[in-house]
């Protein structure tokens, strides 16, 4: 990829080469939302993870009963600086634009219907939804979504702290895409990369 011409940080070409070989494996594909998540640290770790696997967008609703935005910043390290975080009011707002960027909506919710993580098709458009860690996700986030899912436990514990949840959910879709040799091509035209990769040279 040929840098643009107003390129005006000087990097390395073992820099340049990794911000271009990241920026090609970011998935348009693949997304995180958090429902009132109520530890700011959770959300910073979630978009640690995200990082990791390639999720370049991040949701995060905070109805009018829970307001928080700041995100811990040991947890994050930066993390943020290669993740897009988009906030909305409301839950139905979040899922009308999940829906217009062509993504099935699937949400953890422990119920009779629900599909184990490991039988879920995760190379398809998808958007993963995590509630807080008291609650869960609202009864609206269960009605609006496509689907409900669990990670199988065996342990007396039913549930997992929402960092951890959302990681084993993303490497899970890590190792499908992966399989599926999904990283192969890129998710962006290369105009979308070299204005991705003009960003973030910058910071």
């Amino acid at each position: 990829m040929s840098k643009p011409t107003n390129y005006l940080r000087d990097l390395t070409p073992q820099r340049e080469e990794k911000l271009n070989r990241v920026i090609k494996h970011r998935q348009q594909s693949l997304t995180v939302v958090l429902e009132n998540v109520h530890d700011p640290h959770n959300i910073s770790a979630v978009l640690r993870s995200c990082d990791a696997v390639g999720v370049l967008d991040v949701f995060v609703i905070n109805t009018a009963e829970f307001k928080s935005r700041k995100l811990g910043r040991k947890s994050s390290a930066s993390a943020k600086k290669w993740v897009n975080v988009y906030y909305y009011d409301t839950t139905e707002d979040c899922f009308a634009e999940l829906r217009k960027r062509g993504l099935e909506i699937w949400v953890t919710h422990l119920s009779k219907d629900a599909k184990g993580l490991y039988e879920m098709d995760l190379t398809k458009p998808v958007a993963l939804v995590f509630g807080n860690e008291k609650d869960g996700v609202t009864q609206q986030a269960v009605d609006l979504a496509d689907g409900n899912f669990i990670i199988p436990m065996i342990g007396m514990i039913q549930s997992l702290n929402i960092s951890v949840a959302c990681a084993v959910s993303l490497y899970e879709a890590l190792r499908q895409r992966l399989a599926a040799d999904h990283f192969k091509t890129s998710e962006f035209t290369p105009a979308q990369q070299a204005e991705l990769y003009h960003e973030w040279s910058h910071k």
